[in-house]
């Protein structure tokens, strides 16, 4: 099968407008519905796949995202490079809201999701450095104002933490808190794809400041300010990925017997 996009974006419903000629693809997987039709269209001469994590309406909440199906539709579409544009918030007064992180380390304390493709069998994948290097690169020189680097801890959801968890994460040297990024990079290394997260810090956790709490609205609002800068970076990173061929996200299972199925 000729692949439809070789790049998708994971990211919420606004980034839709910066597909050229977009078509929508339903997409059947084996294990069930991804969260929408996924959109593919044109960004910086690259055929793009857009697929909005939490559906077309905001409809999923984070522990509720068939993550499996979201990953094995966009490489059944020959996707091989994931740029995944994520709302976090800050655990470290290194970062402050409104900055755009691509973060290099990923803490996982989810437990009600489904984490692999593997059902079966002794495939154990290498995951010492969870976000592709390439990519990442990419999307660290697309402005001057990026931060690179700092760990970022993903929870369960969908309640926000308390201050006491918020202050313990803190205490570990992790910078930044989301509710989505697990399983999410993990199956896309699995499904052999290079995958890098673009953090936007849209507030501070509760208790990252004396005093501070963590609202709602107020993240939707800066999130929704900021999609134009987003978008604009994310076409700069998409016109400058390198090519993903022998990367170690694609590599790592070179002469591995694979228990799963890869489309």
């Amino acid at each position: 099968m000729t692949a439809l996009a070789d790049v998708a974006v994971i990211g919420g419903t606004g980034f839709y407008t910066f597909l050229e000629d977009p078509t929508d693809h339903v997409v059947d997987t084996p294990y069930g519905a991804p969260s929408a039709p996924v959109s593919v269209g044109t960004v910086a001469g690259r055929r793009v796949a857009f697929l909005p994590r939490h559906g077309r309406h905001h409809e999923l909440p984070p522990h509720a995202i068939n993550y499996r199906a979201n990953l094995w539709a966009l490489r059944s579409l020959g996707v091989r490079q994931v740029l995944a544009p994520c709302a976090v918030g800050g655990l470290s007064h290194d970062v402050a809201p409104g900055d755009v992180v691509v973060p290099d380390q990923l803490v996982d304390r989810t437990h009600r999701r489904v984490g692999s493709f593997v059902e079966t069998g002794a495939v154990h994948l290498p995951f010492a450095d969870p976000y592709c290097p390439g990519v990442s690169a990419a999307v660290a020189a697309a402005a001057p104002d990026i931060r690179v680097g700092g760990t970022m801890v993903v929870i369960e959801g969908p309640r926000f933490s308390t201050r006491a968890e918020s202050q313990h994460y803190a205490a570990q040297g992790w910078s930044l808190i989301n509710m989505t990024g697990s399983p999410e990079a993990a199956l896309a290394r699995e499904m052999r794809q290079c995958y890098a997260a673009i953090a936007l810090v849209t507030d501070m956790d509760a208790g990252a400041e004396h005093g501070a709490g963590v609202d709602q609205r107020e993240i939707f609002e800066l999130f929704r300010a900021n999609l134009e800068r987003l978008t604009g970076l994310l076409t700069t990173a998409i016109g400058h990925l390198p090519d993903p061929t022998g990367c170690g996200c694609e590599a790592w299972a070179d002469g591995l017997e694979l228990t799963y199925r890869i489309p």
